[in-house]
C-alpha cells in the first residue's frame, strides 16, 4: 500500500548562515499557507552563534538538521507484509504465500523481531524429503500444526501438546504387523479398524490419527486416556493424511536464520540497488529505527522509487547543496546570487533577484500571495536581511532591502539598530569555540574550470575581535584545506564599521589569485586588506574568478 508523501523540505546552503536558515523557515510557511504543498524548513549544517541568538530572541525553535536528500528505503513504496511466528506450519506459510503472491515471509516472534526467512523454496524441500519420518518429533511440531493440517479434530488428548519423539507410521496393515513396526512415542495414521486402533494403544503411540472422518469408540477413547495416548480425527483418507504430515511441521525448523541480507528504513536505495545485483533473493527485509521488522523490498519497488521533493533557498550552487540533491526532485529555487553550477531533471520555478538577501524576496512573495507576515517571522526575515547586507553596508545592498527592512522591524516591534548591534555581537563571540567551528559558520565552496576553491566569511563590529578571529584561524587553514578537498582557501574577517575585509589564505594558487584579482600585495603578516570589500557575493568572488580564469 502506498505510503503518505513526504513532506518537501526547504533548505538552504551547507554552513547555513542566518538568510539562509530563517528564509528556510519564512518560506515554508508560506508554501504551507498558500500551497497543497506540506513543507517543512530544515537545514543543512549546524547553525552559527548569531542564528542562534535570532531564534531564541524570537521564540522559534530550530529547524531540524538534514545533511542528506539521497533517497532511502522509507522513500519507497516497500511492502508492509506482517512477521508470521516460527510455529507456523509449512501449509499454512504456503497457504499465506499464495494469497499474497508472494515467495518469501519474514518470522517475527512476539516483540516483532526478525528471526529469519522462509520461502517457497523451504517448503518445497521440505516436501521432497518424504523419508524423514521423525521430522516432526524434529522440529517440535504441536498437535495444533496437525489439527489445522489435516482439518482434523482432537478427540482424546491437549491440541496445545507437542511432538516430542517417534516416528511417522501408516497403520494399514493387519494388527499383526503392527505389532512389530509401531513403537513408543510414534504418531500411527489408521482407518476405522478396531484391533489396528487397539494394537497402537497398547504400544504406546504418542497420538493416532483416525481417517475417513469415522467415529471413535468409547472403549477405545477410554483406553487412550488412561494410557496416555492422543487421537485426532480427520476428514481426509490416509494417503492424503502422510503427504500432509511433513507440512505440519513448523517454518522455524526450515527457515533461514543466518546470513540474512537486511536493509533498514534508513539504508540509502543506491546501496540496496547494489546489493541486489549480487543476490539472487527476491525479497529483502526491512528493520526501521529500534531494530523491530517492519516491511519486505522487492527490485520492483526500487523501480516505483518516489524521490525526495526539496526547495532551495538562498544558492543554486551544486557545491553548496545538500547531499544527495542530484537524487531529489527540485521544485523550486528562490536566491539572490549568481547562476551557479546546479542542474535539475526538469524545469522548476526559479525566482532569482538581484538584491542583498534571499529574506527580502521572501517578503515579496509574502506581500504578493497576500499573507500576513507574524511578528516572530518579520524578526527572522528582518536579522537575514541585516546579516547578509551588513547593516546596508554591503554593495550588494540595494533600496528595497533597506525599505522591506524597516518596515520588517516595525512589524517585530524591534528597535533595528539595537538589534543589528546585538545580533552581531553574539556572532562575534569566540568563546569556547574551536577554530573548525568559526571557520565554518559561513564557509562556501566554488568551482572555476577545474579548480575547486573555499571562501569563508566572518564579519565582526570590533577590531579587537576580528584579530582575535585572524589568530584562531590562521594555523588552521592547512588543515581546512584538506578537511574540506579544495585546492585553494580563502577567510575573508570583514570589518563592518570600517567597510573593509582582512583576508588570510593558503593553498597552491590562493596568493597569486589575490596578487592579480585585486592588484595588491600581502601585509607584512601575510594577510590581506582590501578596502571597500565587505561582500563576498560582489566583490570578492567575481574577482577570484576572474583571477582563475587566467590561469
Amino acid at each position: 500500500m502506498p505510503k503518505a508523501a513526504h513532506k518537501v523540505v526547504v533548505i538552504g546552503h551547507r554552513n547555513p548562515d542566518t538568510d539562509s536558515i530563517c528564509s528556510a523557515i519564512a518560506y515554508a510557511e508560506l508554501k504551507n499557507k498558500t500551497s497543497d504543498l506540506v513543507c517543512e524548513a530544515r537545514r543543512a549544517g549546524k547553525m552559527n552563534q548569531e542564528t542562534e541568538f535570532v531564534l531564541k530572541k524570537f521564540g522559534v525553535t530550530p529547524p531540524r538538521m538534514c545533511t542528506d536528500v539521497n533517497p532511502k528505503i522509507r522513500d519507497v513504496d516497500y511492502r508492509e507484509m506482517p512477521g508470521i511466528p516460527g510455529s507456523t506450519s509449512l501449509r499454512k506459510a504456503w497457504s499465506i504465500m499464495r494469497d499474497s503472491r508472494v515467495d518469501t515471509l519474514p518470522v517475527t516472534n512476539a516483540d516483532n523481531e526478525l528471526e529469519g526467512l522462509i520461502t517457497v523454496k523451504d517448503i518445497a524441500t521440505a516436501n521432497m524429503d518424504v523419508f524423514d519420518t521423525g521430522v516432526l518429533a524434529k522440529s517440535s511440531t504441536t498437535y495444533k500444526n496437525i489439527l489445522e493440517t489435516l482439518g482434523a479434530t482432537m478427540v482424546v488428548g491437549d491440541e496445545n501438546a507437542v511432538c516430542t519423539s517417534g516416528h511417522i507410521k501408516i497403520g494399514t496393515a493387519t494388527p499383526e504387523m503392527l505389532e512389530n513396526s509401531v513403537e513408543k512415542g510414534d504418531i500411527v495414521i489408521l482407518t476405522n479398524r478396531y484391533e489396528s486402533q487397539l494394537c497402537a494403544i497398547e504400544k504406546e503411540a504418542a497420538l493416532l490419527i483416525i481417517c475417513n472422518g469415522a467415529k471413535v469408540g468409547h472403549t477405545i477413547r477410554r483406553i487412550a486416556e488412561e494410557m496416555g495416548v492422543a487421537i485426532m480425527t480427520a476428514p481426509c483418507d490416509t494417503y492424503a493424511a502422510g503427504k500432509l504430515m511433513s507440512q505440519c511441521a513448523p517454518i522455524s525448523y526450515y527457515m533461514t536464520r543466518d546470513d540474512i541480507v537486511k536493509f533498514t528504513l534508513v539504508t540509502p536505495v543506491a546501496d540496496v540497488t547494489r546489493v541486489m545485483a549480487k543476490v539472487r533473493h527476491r525479497y529483502f527485509p526491512i528493520l526501521n529505527e529500534d531494530g523491530k521488522y517492519c516491511g519486505m523490498i522487492s527490485r520492483r519497488n526500487i523501480i516505483n522509487l518516489r524521490k525526495r521533493r526539496i526547495i532551495l533557498v538562498d544558492h543554486n550552487e551544486a557545491t553548496q547543496a545538500v547531499e544527495g540533491f542530484d537524487q531529489a526532485e527540485i521544485l523550486e529555487i528562490i536566491d539572490h546570487h549568481r547562476i551557479g553550477s546546479l542542474e535539475t531533471d526538469g524545469p522548476v520555478y526559479f525566482r532569482n533577484q538581484p538584491v542583498g538577501c534571499t529574506a527580502t524576496i521572501v517578503t515579496q512573495m509574502y506581500d504578493e500571495n497576500g499573507v500576513t507576515i507574524e511578528p516572530k517571522t518579520a524578526g527572522l526575515l528582518l536579522a537575514a536581511i541585516l546579516s547578509d547586507t551588513l547593516v546596508f553596508r554591503s554593495p550588494t545592498c540595494t533600496p528595497i532591502d533597506v525599505a522591506t527592512a524597516q518596515r520588517l522591524a516595525k512589524i517585530a516591534g524591534v528597535d533595528m539598530d539595537e538589534f543589528a548591534l546585538e545580533m552581531f555581537e553574539a556572532g562575534e563571540n569566540l568563546a569556547g569555540k574551536t577554530p573548525e567551528e568559526v571557520f565554518l559558520q559561513d564557509f562556501k565552496v566554488f568551482m572555476c574550470g577545474d579548480v575547486r576553491f573555499g571562501v569563508a566569511q566572518g564579519s565582526y563590529m570590533t577590531r579587537k575581535n576580528l584579530k582575535a578571529a585572524e589568530k584562531l584561524l590562521k594555523p588552521y587553514l592547512p588543515e581546512a584545506v584538506n578537511k574540506q578537498n579544495v585546492e585553494d582557501l580563502y577567510m575573508l574577517l570583514t570589518d563592518v564599521p570600517k567597510e573593509e575585509s582582512v583576508v588570510i589564505c593558503t593553498g597552491r594558487h590562493a596568493a597569486e589569485m589575490l596578487r592579480s584579482g585585486f592588484e595588491m600585495e600581502p601585509d607584512a603578516d601575510d594577510s590581506w586588506t582590501l578596502p571597500g570589500v565587505v561582500s563576498r557575493k560582489k566583490q570578492f568572488i567575481p574577482a577570484l574568478m576572474s583571477a582563475y580564469q587566467e590561469l
